[in-house]
């Protein structure tokens, strides 16, 4: 890493001004991005998929483990700060320029890669449902820092006020936890909230069995304040109250304060 410049002369040699569309907050501290890259638990076997390296910080982190890097990224104005980035680290680095949503990871990444990314905030739930509903699951980790209220979320307990779909997919989907928290002013430009780093280890989950939970929690917390007797009768139709004896479910319950493992045994039933 001693050849290559600090973080800020590379963001003013290449224009790389952050952009409010692509929902970009550069992360220029190496000592953060230093620990982001520890929590993968990367090595020099292992290949780690980054969306939006923007300027480089983290991605100078997880080069330096020894792993293989692919980087994608939609801003073409990182692509040349990249091919630096490579030059420096001879058949380490992989970037591609694409759309990370409509991409298809398994034409690059290999079975068990690892993800790590200070994800864009304007996509970073859509990012991480279309991760944890992959088929097949290629990842065996997950590192990504999220704005602190969608990171509250995805760890929510039921009966919680932020306990909704995404807790539920996550926490069915893989096992999240807590990395660390980040306040705004490490970031270049400051956005208006702190950050969470969240690490996701894989689980055995059938696909089909998460496709159906997609529906039955889009469903169940479409209209948190009505009853499951109302809200999940679009799925079940007329088997809803049956399923909801069987399983031990008052029709009378609310979204909010069913488990994981009861949505999951719903799930199953749909």
């Amino acid at each position: 890493m001693a050849d290559l410049p600090p973080l800020k002369e590379t963001i003013a040699a290449h224009g790389l001004a952050a952009k409010k569309g692509l929902g970009q907050h550069f992360l220029l501290d190496l000592n953060l991005t230093r620990k982001i890259a520890g929590l993968t638990e990367a090595g020099a076997d292992d290949t780690v998929l980054e969306v939006g390296p923007g300027p480089g910080g983290l991605t100078r982190a997880l080069l330096e483990t020894g792993a293989a890097v692919i980087a994608v990224e939609r801003d073409a104005r990182v692509i040349p700060v990249m091919e630096e980035l490579g030059a420096a680290h001879p058949g380490q680095l992989t970037t591609i320029e694409t759309d990370a949503l409509a991409y298809d990871e398994t034409e690059i990444a290999p079975m068990g890669s690892i993800i790590a990314s200070n994800l864009p905030y304007n996509i970073s739930t859509e990012l991480l449902v279309k991760w944890l509903t992959a088929s097949p699951r290629w990842w065996t980790r997950m590192v990504l820092m999220f704005q602190r209220e969608v990171g509250d979320r995805i760890l929510a307990a039921p009966g919680s006020k932020t306990y909704g779909r995404l807790s539920v997919i996550a926490q069915a989907a893989s096992r999240p936890r807590l990395g660390f928290h980040l306040p705004a002013r490490a970031f270049t430009p400051p956005p208006k909230v702190d950050s969470s780093v969240l690490v996701f280890e894989t689980c055995e989950i059938d696909p089909a069995l998460v496709r159906s939970l997609e529906k039955v929690t889009a469903a169940a917390f479409g209209q948190r304040r009505k009853m499951l007797r109302s809200t999940l009768k679009p799925v079940f139709g007329e088997r809803l109250g049956e399923v909801l004896e069987d399983l031990g479910i008052a029709e009378t319950a609310r979204a909010e304060t069913l488990s994981v493992d009861q949505f999951l045994s719903l799930a199953a039933r749909a």
